[in-house]
């Protein structure tokens, strides 16, 4: 599916004689990481929320390919990418030796938990997308994670192709799709160079529910060019978005520096990454004032989850409350609801 031309006056200001905001995003980046053709960059276990109080063990396959056309002002995906188009059978290859190699149990959080029942096969880019995933890889690629009951994938809303119903018919198990929604706000997201509108993710999500599709959605707390004081606020704003659209779960993600864009925005006083604390209020908001009953049209729970990989690098904790703050959201992603602050006398917390 071609993607439809880019138009200046919805996606960002493009001045003649001046870089794009692809070169300059572009231009601020460091080096890539190598790519291995026939192994993935990294395969992992976790727990994935399935309903309130209930987790699922999930197998996430980090693939290496072609980076993704679109080049977003926070994403720091490319580094492990490829600057050719991937070749076909890398994508199987990968996940064949990632789910070969996957122990029938998994130790996680100090329990031992049963085989994997989802998988997320994350490439940093687009699985519809025929230069980051081969169209002829899709049917073995289905027939690969047929023991899995859901599978769950990227793509860019702007790329609703054709394959994606064939691929859904393929897999044995429930599909779902993960987009960028990033933010609401009627300013940043062009200049995120996202390359789509708000109504671009809704006819997205319809487009997909309408073939039987899940979706999931990523929103970012904290953006470039907004005041840190605005970042939860107009993070709670984006999820209820998404809900709206019919989204199955949101992944809220702190935006972290490190892409090389971002580091020069927070140089220049226009970006001030999030902290523990807006992690905690953005949480805990949107659990406190989400419907419990709410649910999709396929008649799953909306679910509302907090990424805390980068836990450790966010500003706001220290040795004596850091583990005990991040259980308490672990427990907040799994349980659904709002937990009472943790108390210390280390003085991080508010």
């Amino acid at each position: 599916m071609p993607v439809p031309p880019r138009n200046a006056a919805t996606y960002g200001d493009e001045r003649p004689g001046q870089p794009s905001p692809t070169e300059l995003i572009r231009a601020a980046r460091g080096p890539r990481h190598q790519v291995a053709r026939d192994r993935p960059v990294a395969s992992f276990f976790e727990q994935e929320i399935r309903t309130a109080g209930q987790t699922v063990t999930t197998q996430v396959v980090i693939l290496g390919g072609a980076e993704c056309r679109f080049t977003c002002a926070m994403c720091d995906l490319w580094r492990n990418t490829t600057i050719s188009a991937t070749p076909p059978g890398a994508i199987p290859a990968q996940i064949r030796g990632a789910v070969a190699a996957a122990s029938p149990d998994i130790e996680s959080s100090g329990t031992t938990t049963g085989p994997a029942r989802w998988i997320k096969l994350y490439n940093g880019s687009n699985f519809f997308d025929v230069r980051n995933v081969p169209r002829e890889d899709l049917p073995e690629i289905a027939r690969l994670v047929r023991p899995f009951e859901r599978i769950v994938v990227e793509n860019h809303p702007r790329l609703m192709t054709a394959a994606i119903p064939g691929f859904r018919d393929q897999c044995h198990g429930r599909l779902e799709v993960a987009m960028g929604l990033e933010c609401t706000h009627p300013d940043i997201l062009p200049r995120l160079n996202k390359q789509m509108t708000l109504t671009d993710f809704t006819t997205a999500c319809h487009r997909l529910h309408g073939w039987g599709v899940d979706t999931r959605a990523f929103v970012l707390l904290g953006l470039p060019w907004l005041p840190a004081t605005e970042a939860v606020e107009w993070c709670v704003h984006a999820v209820r978005f998404a809900w709206a659209q019919g989204v199955r779960h949101v992944s809220v993600v702190p935006t972290r520096p490190g892409n090389g864009f971002l580091d020069r925005l927070t140089g220049e006083g226009l970006f001030q990454p999030p902290t523990a604390a807006a992690v905690e209020a953005v949480v805990a908001v949107l659990l406190e004032s989400k419907d419990c009953k709410a649910t999709t049209a396929a008649g799953d729970p909306q679910l509302v989850t907090v990424d805390l990989w980068d836990w450790p690098q966010l500003a706001g904790h220290c040795g004596v409350c850091s583990d005990r703050r991040r259980d308490r959201l672990v427990a907040m992603n799994c349980g659904q609801h709002s937990l009472p602050l943790v108390e210390s006398s280390c003085g991080c917390t508010p």
